[in-house]
């Protein structure tokens, strides 16, 4: 017997691939949505696969048909996408949609769009829990179009309980952006030495896919209106991962630890670089979903490694992974590298 009727939206990405694979393996009956159709290797024959463009007028609506018992939405990103699902809550028992911990502020107003100005980042509570503030709803940035996507979501929560789940930095296999690549690639390389800023201190509280597929399995069965991070167990620091993806990899380097930011040569920059904490509070996820990690980081990263080797073999990574190219950073400046720790001596 099935729970019932899934249909997720953003099948093929990062995402959408794993929570497909939850939400069959509790016994959904699933509907891989995406732009171009397509399917994961590791879904069983049952998930039916269609092409959706959510931007077309009436494509999701007509794909819907008759309804589903829970919609899960990886691709929403602002107040449209929002009205556009409430506007069909009459054939959608409940929804998911993901979110992100980039909507926080701090209480001097500083977020991740302030971050590069002059002591912009902000100074979090630790861990932040989901009744702190957060930026003003707008469409001007990534972290404003998602609140007012939540917002769009929660008002109408008597015509759609829909949970909301602010993701921390996923990772995992399929990422268009992978952090752990700035490790993964220095290894490959065979890179003896890893500058790292800020004392290697930074925490970027990660969550891998797999725990975040783990979220949205148990809030697909269990309805509500609600906001929940979505975060590992564990918060590592940027010298924690460092280690942790040498070890799994099988080599052993230098890390050479600077205080203070990156400078000008942005030597000692990596993706999870930060002057301040960033960890998420995962005790209402616990308490309203009986939420439970299953997989930790450490052990997470043979999969996420075996993805990366293979996807920058012979490869360019700024075309393989234009998520990380897109902020004009060279993560791999070998020679600034090598300039900076001659000049150390």
């Amino acid at each position: 017997m099935t729970k019932g009727n899934a249909f997720v939206l953003g099948a093929t990405g990062q995402i959408g691939r794993a929570a497909v694979r939850a939400l069959v393996a509790d016994g959904w009956e699933v509907t891989a949505a995406s732009r171009r159709g397509g399917r994961d290797e590791r879904w069983p024959a049952e998930v039916r696969s269609v092409a959706v463009d959510r931007n077309e007028e009436g494509a999701l609506s007509a794909a819907l048909g008759a309804g589903t018992d829970v919609l899960v939405d990886v691709v929403a990103y602002d107040a449209g996408h929002g009205r556009q699902l409430t506007a069909m809550a009459d054939r959608i028992g409940s929804a998911v949609v993901i979110s992100s911990c980039a909507v926080y502020e701090d209480d001097q107003g500083r977020n991740f769009d302030t971050q590069d100005e002059p002591d912009g980042f902000p100074v979090y509570p630790l861990p932040i829990p989901e009744t702190w503030r957060t930026v003003a709803p707008g469409d001007s940035t990534y972290g404003t179009r998602k609140v007012a996507l939540e917002l769009e979501l929660l008002k109408a929560g008597d015509r759609l309980p829909a949970t909301v789940l602010r993701a921390a930095a996923v990772h995992g296999p399929y990422s268009p952006g992978p952090r752990e690549l700035w490790f993964v690639k220095r290894a490959l390389d065979g890179r003896p030495v890893r500058i790292l800023a800020e004392g290697g201190r930074s925490v970027f509280h990660p969550v891998h896919v797999d725990n975040l597929a783990e979220l949205i399995r148990l809030a697909a069965a269990k309805p509500g209106s609600r906001v929940l991070n979505g975060a590992d167990p564990e918060s590592p620091t940027v010298a924690e991962i460092g280690a942790a993806i040498d070890a799994a990899m099988g080599v052993t380097s230098e890390t050479v630890l600077v205080e203070g930011p990156p400078g000008k040569d942005l030597v000692g920059y990596t993706p999870w670089t930060t002057p301040h904490p960033v960890v998420a509070d995962m005790s209402a996820a616990e308490r309203e979903l009986g939420y439970r990690a299953v997989v930790r980081y450490a052990e997470s990263l043979p999969g996420t490694i075996e993805f990366l080797a293979s996807a920058v073999e012979g490869c360019d990574w700024r075309e393989v992974f234009p998520g990380l190219a897109k902020y004009g950073v060279d993560l791999f400046d070998y020679a600034a590298e090598d300039a900076w720790l001659a000049a150390r001596g």
